[in-house]
């Protein structure tokens, strides 16, 4: 499978989860991920499935309260005017649920699918224009920035006693100080590799040979997959 029928793969997958109105619907699209899965990724499905549960679970929770015990009625049947039932309202949480655990799955499937490869080389084999590829190497770079900024606040704030390490009621009341934190520490991080390091690596023109790739075909897996997943965004629209 290529990078280029995988993100195709993805977004079709994707909407037709989002597309998909009723939960037989919906089992079609989880019925193709899981084939997906166990084709392309074999024994490392089970840990994506585990994580998208774990993402899907708190809105679970949440909507199941509101909608479930509190409401007691589905949005349509509120719409319609009509008493409810709580059977109605847990199928409409189900739904919203599914649609979010599929489209998690999906994408997490597919980035282990190349989880051998590294970013660079992922890019590469894209085929969209260099521009394209240099901007989603540099909004990677700003990722891990960020991230490395709020490493770096946490630890500065724990040493400092201002936050603790764990759950505690003093993170409760100077929260708002690592997050200031964290934006400065971002911004400062931002600025130095704008205006010192970058230019001096020359980094814009290195990007230019390492992203310069011939575009890669299709191959058969991408285009079964895909016609797979065209399939169902078709069924999920129609129905």
């Amino acid at each position: 499978m290529t990078p280029n029928g995988a993100i195709l793969f993805a977004v079709l997958t994707a909407a037709a989860a989002m597309l998909a109105s009723s939960l037989a619907g919906l089992a079609a699209v989880a019925v193709l991920c899981v084939a997906f899965g166990l084709r392309e990724v074999a024994g490392r499905m089970a840990p994506a499935m585990l994580r998208s549960l774990a993402i899907v679970a708190p809105l679970a929770l949440f909507m199941g309260i509101v909608w479930v015990a509190v409401v007691g009625r589905s949005p349509g049947e509120i719409a319609a005017g009509a008493s409810g039932t709580r059977a109605a309202a847990l199928v409409h949480v189900a739904t919203i649920c599914l649609r979010l655990f599929l489209v998690a799955l999906a994408i997490q499937l597919v980035v282990l699918r190349f989880a051998q490869s590294t970013p660079l080389q992922f890019i590469r084999a894209l085929s969209a224009p260099p521009a394209a590829k240099k901007l989603i190497v540099l909004t990677l770079a700003w990722i891990d920035t960020i991230l490395h900024a709020v490493d770096r606040a946490r630890i500065a704030l724990v040493t400092a006693g201002v936050i603790a390490p764990r759950l505690s009621l003093k993170n409760v009341a100077n929260g708002w100080i690592l997050v200031q934190t964290t934006w400065l520490s971002a911004v400062t991080i931002a600025i130095g590799r704008l205006r010192d390091k970058w230019p001096a690596e020359d980094t814009l023109a290195r990007l230019d040979a390492a992203l310069a790739a011939p575009a890669q075909a299709l191959a058969r897996a991408d285009v079964l997959w895909i016609a797979a997943a065209a399939a169902c965004l078709v069924a999920a629209a129609v129905a």
